[in-house]
């Protein structure tokens, strides 16, 4: 297997031990019914949605390997539906109630079920090869193993942070080398939104910076 696969492999590991130490953090618990930082979203919603991409993980490497068309991550951004999508079209709204069904037992039910996850996934993950295929969340399409896993460090890291906003407290700092990698994408992909001068400026010269570089 490749080692860059191995490291993808610990970094997601890790950072999905951090978001299910986060969502055991009793803040969540006493905030539980109140509105998040996020649009539309409650807290008990926004920490169901971050629990599934670990849930999710682990239920998609228990399944059989899928068929059909097989895309690159930045592909697979450009075809998602939920990018630029307003709070009240169809697919904000399904993201949402898929975060509420998956919070429905309550914060320390969710808490012990993705804490549980993660142990599952420490057995199981290491084992896959790196040519995995696997289905992007919400999508007809395919991707590699390593190609999904970077999608899921993204929304683990900004979802973190939505979290801690939403419930007052600080953001756990992800491990180094995975949020070297999650901004990394989220530049790239920027980039591609805004254009490398516009990129370029927001991050070396605030005088001429754009309003936003957001990548999504």
């Amino acid at each position: 297997m490749m080692t860059a696969a191995v490291s993808l492999y610990d970094d997601f590991l890790e950072s999905a031990d951090i978001a299910a130490t986060l969502l055991a953090d009793p803040a969540v618990a006493e905030s539980w019914n109140e509105p998040s930082a996020l649009a539309e979203f409650s807290v008990r919603g926004l920490a169901g949605h971050l629990a599934r991409q670990v849930l999710h993980t682990r239920d998609l490497l228990a399944a059989e390997p899928p068929e059909g068309e097989c895309v690159t991550v930045m592909e697979h951004f450009t075809r998602a539906r939920w990018v630029g999508a307003s709070p009240d079209h169809e697919i904000s709204v399904a993201v949402r109630r898929g975060g509420e069904d998956v919070a429905a037992g309550g914060p320390e039910e969710l808490a012990r079920r993705t804490t549980a996850a993660v142990v599952e996934l420490s057995g199981s993950l290491p084992k896959q090869p790196a040519d995995r295929l696997v289905q992007a969340t919400g999508a007809p399409w395919l991707l590699t193993l390593p190609d999904f896993l970077l999608t899921r460090l993204v929304e683990i890291a900004v979802h973190d942070d939505d979290l801690s906003v939403s419930v007052g407290i600080d953001c756990p700092p992800l491990p180094t080398r995975a949020a070297d990698t999650v901004l990394g994408l989220l530049t790239r992909l920027a980039e591609r939104r805004h254009g490398t001068t516009a990129v370029l400026r927001a991050l070396s010269r605030a005088e001429r910076a754009p309003a936003t570089i957001a990548a999504f």
